[in-house]
């Protein structure tokens, strides 16, 4: 096996395929990536049993083959190699690689590529396909949402909801849930899935074009596959029943304050350096007389206080959150104004952002003494 390619292609392309390289394999083959030389085209696969990524690069390959290397090592390898080409040539009788750019020489012992699992792609009963900057939004919307708890694996995922003309993504971790709406072509039928957050995440990172693109998606009852450009991802889907979130979010509402975006953002980061210090990182809100008054205090430490203007419709309410669920969602609305709808002080408020009803967070309010 020997060929040569541009450093940061490949770079890149290891970059890609080593977030699904195991970092606790049960089998030491699925710490490695795997690499097929052929037809000048480079094939590199990672998996972890659960996510599986192929990636292709142009490359001049004079002597087909493929072996498997320790993702770790050749991924920093690469990464810091001097030259903008790659040597490689591997010693077949020896089981070594033998990396050179410019004056640099580096021998890595490989593993048996007959051992790796090569990744096949999905036999899928169902496809659709959406732009990739479609996609991105959904995803970026949602999965902040999403919890961190393994033993509720149904909330770890965003549900994935397809209705004809609609793509729906929805993410709860039981205290909060977030709701995305796009309209999309091509949908027939209705579709229900729940897929893991960790895919969706490495996904959107690798969702960065200035092109704008397509995205093709095929799905069956446990799996789903992502393939765009020369990259192909593909994952388990999560086992479960996503709870009815119709349910959660209140039809109407007593109060509707607008805000600015940037002035509430600051105002409620700065009042977190007080209320990340007590057990549920409360931060208290009185509308009220045309301005908000948000409030924390913890008594080993100190308080904060702060105004600022809004325009109030509705009654006064004093309502207490956990500031950490406001810095969340403040980070992903992108219009000058928003809206809070509120109905009292225990129940669920809705954040939805200025002429745009696409995204929809609801907020549970946090009990405290006072309410």
């Amino acid at each position: 096996m020997k060929f040569t390619c541009q450093r940061t292609d490949l770079s890149q392309a290891i970059q890609t395929v080593s977030k699904a390289v195991s970092s606790k394999p049960q089998n030491p083959i699925i710490s490695g990536i795997y690499i097929k030389a052929e037809n000048n085209t480079l094939e590199l696969q990672a998996t972890d049993y659960e996510i599986g990524i192929i990636c292709k690069i142009e490359a001049e390959v004079t002597e087909p083959g493929n072996i498997v290397l320790s993702g770790k090592y050749i991924q920093e390898v690469i990464r810091k190699l001097p030259g903008t080409t790659v040597e490689f040539e591997y010693d077949r009788q020896e089981k070594t690689s033998h990396i050179r750019s410019n004056r640099s020489h580096f021998t890595l012992l490989s593993m048996s590529a007959e051992d790796f699992p090569i990744i096949k792609k999905l036999e899928a009963t169902h496809s659709f396909k959406i732009m990739d900057n479609v996609l991105h939004e959904l995803i970026g919307r949602t999965t902040f949402s999403c919890s961190n708890e393994e033993a509720r694996p149904v909330f770890t995922g965003c549900l994935l909801e397809l209705n004809d003309s609609s793509v729906v993504m929805v993410s709860t971790d039981t205290k909060r849930l977030a709701i995305q709406t796009k309209v999309l072509e091509g949908i027939e039928g209705q579709s229900k899935m729940i897929i893991p957050s960790k895919i969706l995440n490495e996904i959107q990172k690798l969702l960065v074009s200035d092109m704008p693109r397509l995205v093709n998606i095929n799905y069956n009852s446990n799996q789903i596959s992502f393939e765009f450009d020369d990259t192909y991802i593909s994952s388990r889907l999560i086992d479960g029943q996503f709870p009815d979130y119709h349910r959660v979010v209140p039809v109407d509402f007593g109060t509707r304050i607008k805000l600015n975006t940037e002035e509430f953002r600051s105002v409620v980061d700065r009042i977190a350096l007080i209320s990340r210090t007590n057990d549920y990182n409360v931060a208290t809100m009185e509308f009220s007389c045309g301005m908000v008054r948000i409030t924390s205090d913890n008594p080993e430490i100190g308080n904060a206080d702060e105004s600022l203007t809004a325009e109030i419709d509705g009654e006064d309410i004093i309502i207490s959150f956990n500031a950490d669920y406001i810095s969340d969602v403040l980070k992903i609305v992108n219009t000058k104004e928003f809206y809070i709808s509120l109905n009292n002080s225990l129940s669920p408020a809705a954040i939805r952002m200025l002429d745009d009803d696409s995204f929809t967070y609801i907020i549970t309010p946090v009990r405290t003494p006072g309410n």
